[in-house]
């Protein structure tokens, strides 16, 4: 027995000790000419290693730089650089045979340089396709043995991925980004996973399949994925280039089928502390989107065939077509919402730039909306036609801000002003919005028709009449309409009667008897007295 574990032992110690040589034994440099000649035909791009090694307990040889060039028609830095590379190899195979079979590719630390010429054209499109661009490495014996690609598993570790799309004014950062091919064959579909950061916030997770890799274009392989996007600050992550204005933290699932021509997207997008205007306030609840979408890829448009926004019970319909044109995104866009909670509504109004009387909000009621915005995206017009019935403007005294109108006309105060229904025909442009058609029935107050603007700071310029039935001038006048203006800003609004206007109109009701009408309205501001 004592014999047996000596033996053994010295088994054990031969065996450390060849495991030790090994490395010194075979030169693992002498594959590299081999291995960059293989990956340089296989790739269509010239591959630079470094010193190889023979990593015996990772069953490979590892390289302490790598460098894969870049289509000469886009740039002449490199499209990716590593600071390591580790090839999976049969350990037996490269030892006693002195052969290179790859098990698997890992590569740690690269820095990845992607860029879109035209759309739909990548410095990566002609990787490994037939159609790919002439290397500049020399051809050896060993590489027309050439490099079988089909490997267990290819990684790509902790890397930085900039991506310069054409139009964008400036790239998209991508950190940590990990990657993971398994039972990779360019000639069929095979198991991808993808983890990233985004600069500024955010996790992207996608997974799915992928291939066989198109022959002609690598950016057009069929692709089946889903994709999970967490708390992606839109401004940070720089991804708001088309619309600068829209903000906010975004969450999305979806999943997405492409055959390299055209993309279909079903998702959930979920957005909170969401800006659509310029100098908006964050909105103060969660909006979600859920959507369809049919993307061509070549054309960088698409259709988006359903689009149901949710803003708590309230719910909306979106749909219409998109199209990039350089770097503008040109929308065509119908939105319609019917019965929707007002008080659901309030909570977006700070995040479309909508101010309401300070201290004001509103309570209760249902709205409607018909709406059509086209244009590019950061100068969107959008028109249409809004009505709110049975509503409460908490905290607003319309009475007492008519105070000027109330010597006339007797309105009465209150706390609040009820609303029983507001109409209006609306065009929002950068600009500002034009308010048309305005037609407002206020419980104590009366109806109050008219129109105006509202300028991108808030100042309004409006023009109304109020037809309200009471003592004073109204009775006066024969209930004859009352012409004012609405000027201040939105969130101290200003009455202001409209002399000119109330003249006319006065005139109109006494029968064109100027006399008459100059005593009917002295007696109504007077309330009488002599």
């Amino acid at each position: 027995m004592k014999r047996i574990t000596v033996w053994v032992g010295i088994g054990l110690a031969v065996l450390l000790l060849v495991a030790l040589a090994l490395p010194f034994l075979i030169d693992a440099n002498a594959f590299r000419p081999r291995l960059e000649s293989s990956l340089t035909s296989a790739l269509g791009r010239a591959v630079k290693l470094g010193e190889l090694k023979l990593a015996l307990l990772s069953g490979g040889v590892s390289a302490n730089d790598l460098s894969i060039e870049d289509d000469p028609a886009f740039s002449k830095t490199p499209f990716l650089r590593a600071k390591q590379l580790s090839v999976g190899v049969e350990l037996a195979t490269l030892i006693f045979s002195r052969k290179l079979h790859v098990t698997g590719i890992t590569i740690d630390q690269p820095e990845i340089v992607m860029v879109e010429s035209t759309p739909g054209v990548w410095n990566f499109s002609s990787m490994g396709t037939k159609a790919g661009p002439k290397t500049t490495a020399p051809s050896t014996s060993s590489a027309k043995e050439g490099l079988d690609l089909s490997v267990q598993r290819v990684k790509i570790t902790n890397g930085r991925l900039t991506l310069n799309r054409s139009g964008a004014s400036k790239p998209v950062i991508v950190e940590q980004v990990n990657i993971e091919l398994q039972d990779f064959s360019p000639t069929s579909a095979f198991p991808f996973s993808v983890t990233a950061s985004m600069s500024g916030g955010g996790v992207l997770k996608l997974n799915g399949k992928a291939g066989p890799l198109d022959q002609t274009d690598v950016a057009m392989t069929p692709v089946s994925a889903s994709l999970n996007v967490s708390h992606l600050d839109l401004a940070l992550s720089r991804l708001n280039d088309f619309a600068p204005t829209v903000g906010g933290l975004v969450s999305f699932d979806g999943t997405g089928d492409s055959d390299g021509k055209s993309v279909h997207l079903n998702g959930k997008l979920q957005a909170d502390k969401l800006t659509l205007a310029r100098n908006a306030a964050p909105a103060r609840r969660t909006v979600q989107f859920d959507f369809a979408v049919e993307h061509d890829l070549m054309n960088r448009s698409g259709v988006l065939n359903r689009g149901d926004i949710h803003i708590g019970n309230a719910v909306a319909s979106l749909t219409g077509t998109y199209a990039e044109h350089g770097e503008a995104m040109a929308l065509k866009m119908n939105l319609s919402g019917s019965n929707m909670p007002v008080a659901e509504l309030e909570a977006l109004l700070p995040a479309l730039g909508v101010v309401l009387p300070a201290g004001s909000t509103l309570q209760g009621g249902a709205a409607n909306a018909k709406l059509a915005a086209e244009g590019p995206a950061d100068r969107l017009v959008t028109t249409g036609s809004v009505g709110i019935n049975n509503t409460r403007l908490a905290g607003f005294d319309m009475g007492k801000k008519m105070s000027t109108i109330q010597k006339l006309a007797g309105i009465k105060s209150g706390p609040d002003t009820e609303i029983q229904t507001l109409s209006m025909n609306v065009r929002y442009a950068p600009e500002g919005a034009s308010l048309q058609n305005i037609k407002l029935v206020a419980t104590g107050i009366g109806e109050l028709s008219g129109a105006g603007t509202v300028s991108p700071s808030n100042a309004l310029d409006f023009k109304m009449s109020a037809m309200v039935h009471s003592t004073g001038l109204a009775a006066v006048i024969s209930n004859a309409p009352i012409p004012f203006f609405v000027q201040g800003t939105a969130s101290d609004p200003v009455f202001r009667p409209d002399v000119k206007g109330l003249a006319t109109e006065t005139l109109k009701g006494m029968g064109g008897d100027a006399g008459k009408a100059a005593s009917g309205i002295l007696k109504g501001i007077l309330g009488g007295k002599k």
